[in-house]
Formats: structure tokens, C-alpha cells, sequence
């Protein structure tokens, strides 16, 4: 009797498995507080169809999502959980600095690097973990390190330079990665790790941080993926990787060295900074009033790797574009030539003040903001109403800046680079509530003002140093292609070109 009980038992699993998965499809299609709002039925029963856009796909489904939009209207049902806007005008409701504003949990953990500012849920916790940061990039203290920001600037110049007399073709995609990561880590961190001064300029490291997103991607769906991934040793690693990802690594226990070191420096009594000494944003956070939990190494470093890292190839993705169409329009270059004579200065409150280079610059941002992914919010205490539609507290709902920004209501031949768009200052005014590429609200990019500065100071420096002669590159190769979480591009960081001194 007992063999039979136990066959019985056996047979019931299946069932039991089937009744429970039918009862789960049958609730998020009906019953869920979502399942009102118009998108494919399969996205409303699992994040299964995500994951394919995303990980078999290699990061289309923002593309997909653009799609949906044209079938289902300006507000779908994505996943199970979460709904997506391509309305502009529903933008600075969604993205402001009044009420709670959570974030989507579930995105950033692919990352799993929890104790980041930036990937901070909570909309309390992460004001409390940014409020010590916000002073350390506010837009004067980044004016008051711009010498910096000049040295790194003349040591790209000077790079740039040996090539216009080898006759070799420079990659000026690696240049200008090497360039954003080396101003990003000295000014944040104190500490030069000198990719400027490697002959391809460190080149493995732009490669590595072109095709990162794919980890981001898998670990949002297999949850363990990332944290095992982190959890191999090192030196194991060492062995059998590319230079590329060995130059990724040594990045990082550099890094990893350089916080500890900064940590005990400022656990010490006497830990005063002398005069030579800059502040670093460790200081920043180990002399504020956060918790000890707040200021421990694990949680301490995923703020220096995410706050570092998010300089690196964002800020120079949109130099790349920017160099690209500069150099590549005589009309362009030579309006910014003619701006840029009479300003001999290099000083930043200065360039700012210059129209058409502001202009080119807010152009190059509109067509590569920060990143190509969904950014969702989630109000946890207050229904958002859209059009109609009650959307419950509590619920994941994005919009993507990129889609936005090639807009065609928005922006006439989006595509384009057309610097004088900008130029025109009602539209600039009128734009204003949309043109978002550090994001907006309360979780607007904590490095902007950095980002800024780079572009001010080193754009004039190449425009007027330098001609640039591309090599097999065309326009589309700056279009983003795919959901790295940065900018996907099917050039991603390599800009060939053949450099000749502006004697003019």
C-alpha cells in the first residue's frame, strides 16, 4: 500500500506545479493592479519574454518597447510588474524633486553592487548616501579643480600630437576613454592610474566597458550570476583572461588598494589633509554622519566603483559622437574655430559663455545621453494618474531619455546633428522640460557638472590644435544599437583617424 501512496505522491507534483503556474498566468492577466493597461500578454505573465530581448538578443528591448508603444499606445504593460510612458509631457511629472520617489530595485541589482549611491531603492536612504557626495561635485568645486582637468586635457593634446607626425592612424575612441577615466579617478579618488600614458591608451579597458552591460542584463534575471561572477578570485581570472579584462582587473584591485588606504588614512588620528593633499569623496563619506554600516570598506567601495565607473565611458560616448560630426563638417568646425579665436582663454566660466559651443555640445548630449536603458521610478506612497490611467503606489514606471531626445515632435529630423537647433533660445527654453541626458529629479546625475567641464575644456583644445581625417567611420556608428545600460553603438569605442596640426 505504501508504494502505491508514494507513485500517487509523485504524479501529484506535476500537477500540482501546473495548477499553480495556471493560477499565476490567470492573475497577472486578470486580477493583478496592472492588468488593465494595454501590452503584449506575454510581458504581463513573465519577465521570461524580457530576458529574451535582453540576454538572447544582446539588449533590444528598448527597441521592443518602442514597438509596443506603436501598438498599444503611450503607456504599456512591460512586465509583470512595471509600465512604460513615451509621452514627453508626462516627463516632469514622473522625474522631480517633490515627494518620494523610489527606484526600481530589481534594475539595479543586476549590478550587485547594493551599497552604491546610485543603486540605492530607498528614496530616504539614498538622500542620506548622496548628501555627503552632492557638495563634493556641486558645480563650484568642480570650477575650482579645472586645473585638473587642463593637465589631463594638454597630456591628450600632447598624445594626440606624436601621431601627427608618426603618420599612424590614432584610435581617438581609446584616446577619449582614457582621457574621461583618467580625470575621473584622479578627481574623485586622488590617484592618477595613467591610461593616457599607455601606448593604445588602455585601449582593453574601453573594449571591456563597451560590452559590460551583458552582466547587468543576465543578473537582473539570474540573480545569482553577478555576485558569483564577483566571487571568483581574481588571480584566477588573471590567468585566463584577454589583456583587456586583465587591464579591467588590475583597475580594480588598484582601486580596491587605494580606498583601503584612503580608509585607514582616515580612520587615523591624525588624519588631517595637509595642504598638498585633495579631498576624495572617501573623506567625503567617512566624515559625514552616515552609519557605521555606511562607512564600512564593502559599502564604501561600491560607491568609488560606481561613482568612478559612471564617468568613464558615458562622458566619453558623447565626445566620440561629438568629435565625429565636429570633424567631419567643415561648417561646424569652422564656426567653432571663429567662436573660439577671440576666447583665448581656457577658463571654463568663460567657454560656458559661448553659444555655438554650447550648443554643439547640448546637441552631441541629445543624440548619446548617459545611458540607452529605462529609467522607472516607483512613487511608494501616492497613485500617479496619466492620461486617465490610475496608475497604483507602488508601481515601476519608466521612460527612456533616449527615445525621447529622437523624438521627431520634439526635435525636427531627429537624427540629424544640428548644433543650431540650440541656438535658438526659445526653443531652448521650451525644451528645457525634456532635454534630459544627466536625467532629472532627485536622482539627477551625481557628476554632471564634471561631465560638463571635460566636454567645455577639451573640445576647444581639439578643434583648435587639431584636424582629424576619419578612417572608415561614418555617422552611424554613433546610433545606439543596443541596451549596454550605457550607450550600445555598433562602432562602440573605436574612432580611427589620421591627425594633422591646425596651422590656421
Amino acid at each position: 500500500m505504501e508504494a502505491p501512496m508514494q507513485l500517487l505522491s509523485w504524479r501529484f507534483i506535476p500537477v500540482a506545479v501546473i495548477v499553480y503556474f495556471g493560477t499565476l498566468v490567470s492573475y497577472r492577466l486578470l486580477l493583478h493592479p496592472l492588468a488593465r493597461f494595454p501590452g503584449p500578454r506575454l510581458a504581463a505573465v513573465t519577465r521570461l519574454y524580457e530576458a529574451y530581448f535582453d540576454v538572447v538578443l544582446n539588449g533590444q528591448y528598448t527597441f521592443k518597447i518602442v514597438q509596443m508603444h506603436k501598438e498599444y499606445g503611450p503607456i504599456v504593460r512591460i512586465s509583470p510588474y512595471e509600465l512604460h510612458v513615451i509621452d514627453s509631457t508626462f516627463f516632469e511629472k514622473l522625474y522631480r524633486q517633490e515627494g518620494r520617489w523610489d527606484k526600481y530595485a530589481w534594475a539595479y541589482n543586476g549590478f550587485s553592487a547594493n551599497g552604491a549611491t546610485i543603486c540605492t531603492a530607498d528614496h530616504d536612504l539614498h538622500k542620506a548616501r548622496r548628501m555627503p557626495l552632492s557638495p563634493f561635485f556641486s558645480k563650484t568645486k568642480v570650477a575650482q579643480q579645472q586645473d585638473l582637468i587642463r593637465q589631463k586635457v594638454e597630456q591628450l593634446c600632447k598624445r594626440i600630437s606624436q601621431f601627427s607626425t608618426s603618420k599612424k592612424a590614432i584610435d581617438l575612441g581609446a584616446a577619449t576613454s582614457a582621457f574621461t577615466r583618467d580625470v575621473s579617478t584622479d578627481f574623485i579618488l586622488a590617484r592618477n592610474y595613467k591610461s593616457l600614458d599607455h601606448e593604445d591608451f588602455n585601449a582593453g579597458m574601453t573594449n571591456v566597458f563597451q560590452d559590460s552591460g551583458h552582466i547587468w542584463r543576465i543578473t537582473k534575471h539570474i540573480t545569482w550570476f553577478g555576485p558569483t561572477m564577483k566571487s571568483i578570485p581574481i588571480d584566477w581570472i588573471m590567468r585566463v583572461a584577454d589583456e583587456g579584462t586583465k587591464s579591467f582587473f588590475r583597475y580594480l584591485q588598484d582601486s580596491t588598494k587605494d580606498t583601503e588606504a584612503l580608509l585607514t588614512a582616515t580612520a587615523s588620528p591624525s588624519s588631517n589633509l595637509d595642504a598638498k593633499t585633495r579631498r576624495t569623496i572617501v573623506h567625503e563619506i567617512m566624515d559625514s554622519k552616515l552609519t557605521p554600516a555606511d562607512k564600512s570598506f564593502p559599502r564604501v567601495f561600491d560607491d568609488v566603483a560606481t561613482v568612478t565607473g559612471a564617468g568613464f565611458e558615458t562622458t566619453a560616448s558623447v565626445l566620440r559622437l561629438i568629435f565625429y560630426h565636429v570633424f567631419s563638417n567643415a561648417e561646424i568646425l569652422q564656426r567653432l574655430r571663429s567662436e573660439l579665436r577671440p576666447a583665448t582663454t581656457n577658463d571654463l566660466k568663460v567657454l560656458e559663455q559661448l553659444p555655438y559651443l554650447t550648443s554643439v555640445l547640448m546637441e552631441g548630449m541629445r543624440l548619446s545621453p548617459a545611458i540607452a536603458s529605462r529609467m522607472a521610478r516607483i512613487a511608494p506612497d501616492r497613485e500617479l494618474v496619466y492620461n486617465g490611467w490610475h496608475i497604483p503606489a507602488g508601481t515601476p514606471i519608466g521612460m527612456t531619455t533616449l527615445l525621447m531626445h529622437t523624438d521627431e515632435m520634439l526635435y525636427p529630423d531627429p537624427m540629424q546633428f544640428n548644433p543650431d537647433r540650440w541656438m535658438d533660445l526659445d526653443f531652448r527654453k521650451k525644451a528645457d522640460k525634456t532635454y534630459a541626458p544627466f536625467s532629472k529629479g532627485t536622482r539627477i546625475c551625481l557628476g554632471m557638472h564634471l561631465a560638463w567641464a571635460e566636454m567645455y575644456l577639451v573640445l576647444p583644445a581639439l578643434v583648435q590644435q587639431f584636424n582629424f581625417q576619419f578612417d572608415g567611420t561614418i555617422a552611424e556608428d554613433f546610433v545606439c544599437e543596443s541596451d549596454q545600460f550605457i550607450i550600445g553603438t555598433k562602432g562602440k569605442g573605436s574612432l580611427k583617424a589620421f591627425v594633422t596640426l591646425n596651422k590656421i
